[in-house]
């Protein structure tokens, strides 16, 4: 038998709050293996894995709904799922989350770097005006035509 884990401890491994654990327990993405007579959700290693995979997805802006089916698409990899959908098929499901992560990683890098060039230039802006510099010229205005 697997060892059983309560929700604190889990909250503890996985970083989430208790209220997001629960939440997804709600939504069916990741319910308790079981609970104590007295209500207690107990967790698994397993479900500790499903809550760390939402984990990822979560930054990637994935709905739940693709977040439901890519646990259903690794359940049914694993066995775990019984599942009428030929593997071949589950593989290419995978792939195209892979492909979806790939872009969207893609995407937080650019916004990444204009943060940090924002930051840069407010950094460059403070120090200019505290050294005694005059400070940088502004933008050119754009003129709209109505």
């Amino acid at each position: 038998m697997p060892e059983l884990m309560q929700i604190g401890e889990v909250v503890e491994r996985v970083g989430y709050s208790f209220r997001t654990i629960r939440y997804y327990d709600e939504m069916g993405l990741v319910t308790p293996t079981q609970r104590t007579p007295g209500g207690f959700r107990l967790y698994t290693e397993m479900d500790v894995y499903r809550l760390l995979v939402l984990k990822r997805m979560k930054p990637l802006d994935f709905s739940l709904d693709e977040m439901r089916e890519l646990l259903q698409v690794l359940d049914a990899l694993d066995g775990r799922l019984p599942s009428e959908t030929p593997r071949d098929t589950l593989f290419e499901r995978l792939d195209t989350f892979r492909a979806a992560a790939d872009a969207r990683v893609e995407k937080l890098r650019e916004r990444l770097m204009m943060a940090e060039e924002f930051a840069q230039r407010l950094r460059d802006e403070a120090a200019s005006r505290t050294d005694g510099g005059s400070p940088a010229p502004e933008p050119p205005v754009r003129e709209t035509t109505p």
